[in-house]
């Protein structure tokens, strides 16, 4: 039964490659999943998308790069108005929420949805590990093997080797290369 399910997760990758702007090879896509801006959307090797998450890129000019070896976790919903890159290695919890764009409200009568749309980049860097629940906003860039504690609400720059948790999300350790160790701050 296993290897019937993985040859049909082969055929299924197979197929999607026409429609997306990069399939690598072999990459899984659970069914369901709702998918926006195909076009723009590029998947490297071994990419592994869990049912029932949401991907949306908005705009001609924006990208979502998933690089390869990616875990994207059940029920994640992802959206990209600008540039969106998901490094190498990163696994990404269920529930998590990650966003590049938000709608300015400063016009008083107009509603939010119809002002202006302000796009900040967002990476995550290679190895990453963010945990359930998580919600990654607009302008935040998470350096090498961060790890982001279940349930924070991340905005900012963190860099290399450090964990992050709360909301709003502070460095509680970072990694010491002289002692090898993970020490608090």
């Amino acid at each position: 039964m296993s290897q019937f399910i993985k040859v049909f997760w082969v055929i299924r990758a197979l197929f999607y490659k026409i429609f997306f702007l990069k399939m690598g090879f072999p990459s899984y896509l659970g069914k369901p999943i709702f998918i926006s801006g195909h076009s723009r959307i590029s998947f490297g090797s071994n990419v592994r998308v869990f049912p029932n998450a949401r991907i949306e890129v908005h705009g001609n000019r924006s990208i979502l790069d998933i690089k390869d070896d990616v875990s994207i976790g059940q029920g994640v919903h992802i959206i990209s108005g600008g540039k969106l890159v998901i490094g190498k290695g990163v696994t990404i919890a269920p529930y998590v929420f990650i966003n590049n764009m938000d709608n300015d409200y400063k016009e008083i009568g107009i509603p939010i949805l119809k002002q202006r749309t302000i796009i900040n980049n967002t990476i995550i860097g290679e190895n990453c590990f963010v945990g359930i629940g998580t919600s990654i906003h607009p302008g935040t860039i998470l350096g090498r093997q961060c790890i982001v504690g279940s349930n924070s609400v991340v905005k900012g720059e963190y860099p290399d080797y450090c964990v992050i948790v709360g909301n709003p999300a502070k460095i509680i350790k970072k990694y010491n290369k002289k002692t090898k160790t993970w020490d608090r701050v």
